[in-house]
């Protein structure tokens, strides 16, 4: 492959196709000092790009400000603008309890992002080789990735966490370390040597020293046959992506800040092969960052999406739970609250007092009025039962003012036509279907400690109207804008 490398105008073809470059629009180029960085930029240099050089401190290392100073000096030598960014990355790491090299790699894509989207450059560009491809599939594989992860790397994609527009690219992906090397020595290049790249506390850098090492003892050419193995998955891949594109947007029905929903009878109709894909693909949506989605939690979805669990629920991954609620599933953020508009729900959780007659505001879009009749004649036209956001008490049985309020522990209710016993709220809301996400907001309306009305479904038994009731408390809950 070097001689490949020597064929600049190869090697420029190879730049525009596969990464997508221009020349005459800005690259921002990640220079480590390293040999790797140092190689992608005299190559970007000779072939004529317009570079910006961007350096980032990660403060772990005491020659770290040094290694800045020679990145900038290699910058001023050829005449480019360079840019600088710092973080003490062990304090993040430990801070958001994370490792070194998570630590090191967020703080730096985050810096090398900033910079592109404010230099309007047309990418990012890093220096990883065909060496850093095959430590990364066996990184994947060894935590269990799929077809995605066994692919590796790409030549030129999109980091959403990072950015949406700037693609980062990586020209030299196919490009040993060896032949990095003979370029550097060719050019007169003398590259930096950063110890922490030997200290096998570091994940990967125990797969680069140990495991391959090993693992060449059964196969010599074991890196050319792990590199050539995810060429070929990612061509598999790029075919998978067709069919996971299409079924997507038969099954994707909204998405937004902390949430996607999804069609659940489409998803529930293709194969389970297909469904983690798919899955893959929505907590991709809410967790972009998130490298080798746990097979354990993808397994834990299918079967809550084909046979629910009682509650309609079920917590997945970092911080993620899935709802259904009829013929939708929802992908939640475990602190957003999706809400059906039809849902009354009460924005501060009350408790307000309702005076009869009176009317309260409930949330920013409802309004529950109270009213009373004497001597109203009882009978099916007058009282029924079908609206379930209007309900007839008898005003005897009822301590004024009532009380709207939200859910509280170990609440009872003794719905209509339970003559005998009450019930756990929680438990009625269960057999009703309401979902779990709309309990905690959801207005009730109380005499003194107990439930008498739970607008949407049924009066409690022990305040309906009798024969005998002589004044009757009319009860209803409508969108603000109608008219009482």
């Amino acid at each position: 492959m070097y001689n490949q490398f020597m064929d600049m105008d190869r090697l420029d073809q190879i730049i525009q196709d596969n990464c997508g470059l221009k020349h005459n629009q800005i690259v921002l180029i990640g220079v480590s000092g390293g040999p790797d960085s140092l190689c992608l930029l005299d190559v970007l240099v000779r072939l004529g790009y317009q570079v910006v050089v961007a350096h980032f401190n990660h403060g772990i290392r005491e020659q770290a400000s040094g290694d800045a100073l020679f990145v900038k000096r290699q910058a001023n030598k050829l005449g480019l603008r360079f840019v600088l960014g710092q973080m003490d990355v062990p304090d993040y790491a430990q801070k958001h309890k994370i490792s070194i090299e998570e630590a090191a790699r967020q703080a730096r894509y985050h810096f090398l992002f900033e910079q592109a989207v404010h230099l309007e450059a047309q990418a990012v560009a890093v220096a990883h080789t065909a060496d850093d491809q095959v430590e990364t599939v066996l990184m994947h594989l060894l935590r269990g990735a799929g077809l995605a992860g066994l692919r590796g790397m790409s030549y030129r994609c999109f980091l959403d966490e990072w950015s949406s527009s700037v693609p980062l690219v990586r020209p030299l992906l196919n490009f040993w370390r060896a032949d990095i090397l003979a370029y550097c020595a060719l050019q007169g290049l003398h590259p930096l040597t950063d110890s922490t790249n030997f200290n096998v506390q570091y994940y990967r850098n125990r797969i680069r020293h140990e495991l391959i090492p090993y693992l060449e003892n059964y196969n010599p050419q074991v890196k050319e046959v792990i590199w050539r193995m995810a060429q070929t998955l990612a061509g598999d891949q790029a075919l998978l992506e067709e069919l996971i594109q299409a079924n997507w947007k038969l099954i994707w029905l909204q998405s937004g800040d902390g949430f996607v929903v999804l069609a659940i009878e489409p998803l529930r109709q293709v194969s389970k092969a297909l469904q983690r894909q798919l899955l893959r693909r929505a907590i991709a949506t809410l967790r972009p960052y998130l490298r080798d989605i746990d097979f354990g939690a993808i397994e834990r979805a299918i079967a809550f999406i084909n046979h629910p669990a009682r509650s309609k629920q079920v917590n997945l991954i970092s911080g993620l739970q899935l709802w259904i609620d009829r013929d939708r599933l929802y992908l939640l953020d475990k602190d957003t609250r999706i809400l059906n508009p039809d849902w009354p729900q009460m924005v501060n959780n009350g408790p307000l007092s309702l005076s009869c007659p009176g009317k309260v505001e409930i949330g920013r879009e409802w309004q529950l009025s109270c009213e009373i009749s004497a001597d109203m004649q009882i009978n099916e036209s007058n009282i029924s039962m079908d609206d379930p956001m209007q309900a007839w008490l008898d005003a005897q049985s009822l301590n004024f003012p009532l009380i709207v309020r939200t859910r509280r522990p170990g609440d009872r209710f003794q719905p209509f036509g339970m003559e005998d016993h009450s019930q756990k709220l929680s438990d009625f809301w269960i057999n009703e279907k309401l979902a779990s996400r709309a309990r905690t907001g959801w207005p009730l309306v109380c005499s003194m400690d107990k439930i008498v009305w739970l607008p949407g479904f049924r009066p409690g038994h022990p305040f309906r109207v009798r024969p005998e009731t002589h004044k009757i408390v009319h009860l209803r809950l409508a969108k603000s804008k109608t008219d009482f």
